[in-house]
Formats: C-alpha cells, structure tokens, sequence
C-alpha cells in the first residue's frame, strides 16, 4: 500500500522560498504570477495493516511541523 502525505505552510506563515519563486518566475519574463506557496510531497511505501490514522500520527510526530504546517493524505 501507497500513501502520499503534502506538507504546505499554514495561511499566514511566511513563505520565503514561494517568495523567492515568484520573484525568480518574474525575473525570467513570467507575467501575472501573484503568489506561490511552495511545500513539499511525502510518498511512502507502506506495509499491509498501516492504517491512515498510523500515517497522521507519523505527520503529527515527524513528517509535518503542525505549529506551522498543514498536511493531507492520500491513500491508495
């Protein structure tokens, strides 16, 4: 079994690196880009029997910041 976790900031947390995007986006000749928040994507190859409650007490534990970070599942 498969699950994808993605990590994105919280609304209203800073994000320098998205920042730095855009202004990289428009220093190449892009237009109209206003904003980008910028995360990170998590795959995990799990074994038989690990549930999504086990992979939410991996996120809260490990894999996301929850003070700062937002993180959803997806299993399949």
């Amino acid at each position: 079994m498969k699950a994808r976790v993605h990590v994105m900031l919280k609304d209203g947390v800073l994000d320098p690196q998205g920042e730095a995007i855009r202004h990289a986006l428009g220093a190449m000749g892009f237009r109209g880009v206003e904003g980008v928040r910028q995360g990170k994507v998590i795959d995990l190859d799990l074994a038989e029997g690990v549930t999504e409650a086990d992979v939410a007490e991996m996120c809260e534990k490990l894999l996301a910041n929850t003070v700062i970070e937002s993180y959803t599942i997806e299993m399949g």
